[in-house]
C-alpha cells in the first residue's frame, strides 16, 4: 500500500524518549509527512533526525510547560503526538494547547487520572472541532483493540481481562518507573460487579499463558485506563480488570515493596525512581547506587555463590537501609507468599549486581468470557511473537512505539472526521488497525493470534 501523504507536519513532543523515537521511525515508513521533533534533549533528537533524508525533519528545543512556545510550535500541524511523560504532569498543558490551536492530538497515556482529565475536556474538543486520541500505545491502545476483537466473537460479554507482561528491559526511562511506582500500590479504580470499584493495586491476581512455552503466569491487578474506558462500550460486563507482571518474577516484589513505601511516605517517589533507574541502567558492581555499593558487595559475599537460607535473607533485609531495604522486603514477601522461590530471588539479585539480563519476553493478552450460541465461551488473543527476534515486541518500547505509529496512520487518514475525546475502542476497528501495523513494518505473522 502506498504511503499516506499529509500537507501538514506532524509534531512529536518528547521525541527523545525511547517509545517516541520508535514511533517516529516506524510512522515514517507509512507516511510522507514532514516531521517536527521537539524535546528539551536536542542531542538525542539530532541523532534521530540524522536517520532521515535532508529536509524531512525539523528539530526544535521545547519546554512543553512554556505555553506560548508550545502553541507557536503546534499551530498548523496535522497532528500533535505527545510522547513525554509522566502523563499525569504533561498531558493537560499539551491537550489544552491543541484545543486552543485547533490541532488534532494523540498520545499513549497510561495513567488513569490524566485519562479522566482529558475525557473531561470532551465538550471543549468538540467546540474546537478536533479529535483528541488518547491511550494509543500498547496498554492501553493495542490492548483495547484486542478487547474489541475478542468480544466480537461473543454474543454476550461477561468479563474482560487485560493482561500485560513486561520483560527484562535493556534500559528504562524515569517516567516509566514513576508510572510503575504509581500503579504498584495504592487505590486501583476498576470495574467489578458491573460498577466502578476501588481495589488495592497488586493484591488481586489471575493467571494467563502470556506466550508460547511459558505456562500460566501469575499476574497482579493494577491501575490502568482500560477498566475505566472499556465499560462505556461494555456496560453490562460484570468485570473488566487489568493485570500485569514483571519478568524476572522478583521484580514484582521490588515494585510492590518500593511502591508501598512511597504510598506510606516512608520513601519519596524520587528516591524510589532513582533507585530503580540506577539498578536498571547502571549495576551496583559497575559503580551504580554509589552509597549502596558496599551493601551489595557484602550481599554478594553472603550469597556464597547462591547458597543462602531464608533466615539469612531475612537477616540481610533487616540490616539494609533506604530503598534497598524496601526492595529486599518486597522480594522476601514473595517467598513467604509462594510467588517466588529463594533460588529465584537469589538468581535475580546476582544478575542485578552485574547487570546480567535475561531475554525480554514481554507480551499482551486479552481474555474475554461470555456466551456464544448459548454456550459459555472463552476467547483469548495475544501477540503472536515476542523476544529478540521479534520486530513488534522486542521490548515495551518497540510495541508501544509501533502501535502508536499505526494509530497515527489511521488518525491522519480518516481521523479528522471526528471531534471530541476518543480512546482506541471508540474508533479503531481491529482489522483496520492490524493493516496499519503491517504498513508500519510489522510482519503479518507477528500480529495477533487466538489461543
Amino acid at each position: 500500500m502506498a504511503n499516506s501523504t499529509s500537507s501538514k507536519p506532524v509534531v512529536f513532543i518528547g521525541a527523545a524518549g525511547e517509545m517516541c523515537r520508535v514511533a517516529v521511525e516506524r510512522f515514517a515508513k507509512a507516511s510522507n509527512a514532514q516531521l517536527i521533533l521537539a524535546d528539551l534533549n536536542t542531542a538525542v533528537i539530532e541523532s534521530l533526525a540524522a536517520k532521515f533524508p535532508a529536509g524531512r525533519t525539523t528539530i526544535q528545543k521545547l519546554d512543553l510547560f512554556d505555553r506560548t512556545a508550545l502553541v507557536n510550535l503546534i499551530s498548523g500541524a496535522g497532528l500533535v503526538v505527545l510522547g513525554a511523560g509522566p502523563y499525569s504532569k504533561t498531558s493537560h498543558p499539551v491537550v489544552k494547547a491543541c484545543i486552543e490551536a485547533k490541532v488534532p492530538y494523540l498520545d499513549f497515556d497510561d495513567d488513569v487520572e490524566s485519562t479522566q482529565s482529558t475525557f473531561a475536556l470532551t465538550e471543549e474538543a468538540k467546540k474546537a472541532g478536533i479529535p483528541l486520541y488518547i491511550g494509543c500505545g500498547a496498554s492501553p491502545g493495542l490492548s483495547n483493540v484486542m478487547a474489541v476483537d475478542a468480544t466480537s466473537e461473543l454474543d454476550r460479554v461477561d468479563s474482560i481481562d487485560i493482561c500485560w507482561l513486561v520483560g527484562d528491559e535493556a534500559s528504562v526511562g524515569k517516567a516509566v518507573l514513576q508510572h510503575l511506582m504509581h500503579i504498584a500500590a495504592g487505590p486501583c479504580l476498576t470495574w467489578v460487579d458491573s460498577k466502578p470499584t476501588v481495589n488495592e493495586s497488586w493484591v488481586g491476581t489471575t493467571y494467563a499463558p502470556m506466550y508460547a512455552g511459558d505456562g500460566e503466569r501469575l499476574l497482579h491487578e493494577t491501575a490502568h485506563p482500560e477498566p475505566v474506558t472499556l465499560p462505556r462500550l461494555f456496560p453490562n460486563a460484570t468485570r473488566i480488570q487489568c493485570f500485569g507482571s514483571l519478568d524476572p518474577k522478583p521484580l514484582n516484589g521490588i515494585a510492590r515493596g518500593l511502591g508501598s513505601a512511597v504510598r506510606a511516605n516512608a520513601l519519596t517517589m524520587d528516591d524510589a525512581v532513582e533507585f530503580l533507574y540506577t539498578l536498571a541502567n547502571k549495576p551496583p558492581l559497575d559503580g551504580g547506587l554509589s552509597g549502596l555499593t558496599g551493601a551489595f558487595e557484602a550481599f554478594k559475599g553472603q550469597l556464597r555463590g547462591g547458597d543462602i537460607t531464608l533466615k539469612e535473607l531475612f537477616y540481610l533485609v533487616s540490616h539494609s537501609v533506604g530503598p534497598l531495604r524496601y526492595a529486599l522486603w518486597g522480594m522476601l514477601e514473595q517467598i513467604w507468599n509462594g510467588e517466588c522461590t529463594t533460588a529465584e530471588v537469589v538468581t535475580y539479585i546476582l544478575n542485578a549486581l552485574t547487570g546480567t539480563k535475561i531475554e525480554n519476553r514481554g507480551n499482551i493478552l486479552v481474555r474475554a468470557v461470555g456466551m456464544r450460541d448459548g454456550i459459555p465461551t472463552v476467547i483469548t488473543k495475544r501477540n503472536a511473537k515476542n523476544g529478540n527476534a521479534s520486530y513488534f515486541w522486542q521490548s515495551m518500547g518497540t510495541v508501544t512505539g509501533t502501535s502508536t505509529a499505526a494509530f497515527m496512520v489511521m488518525a491522519l487518514e480518516d481521523g479528522h472526521k471526528r471531534s471530541g475525546v476518543f480512546s482506541p475502542e471508540d474508533w479503531a476497528q481491529p482489522e483496520v488497525f492490524y493493516k496499519a501495523l503491517e504498513r508500519v513494518g510489522v510482519p503479518k505473522e507477528e500480529i495477533i493470534e487466538s489461543i
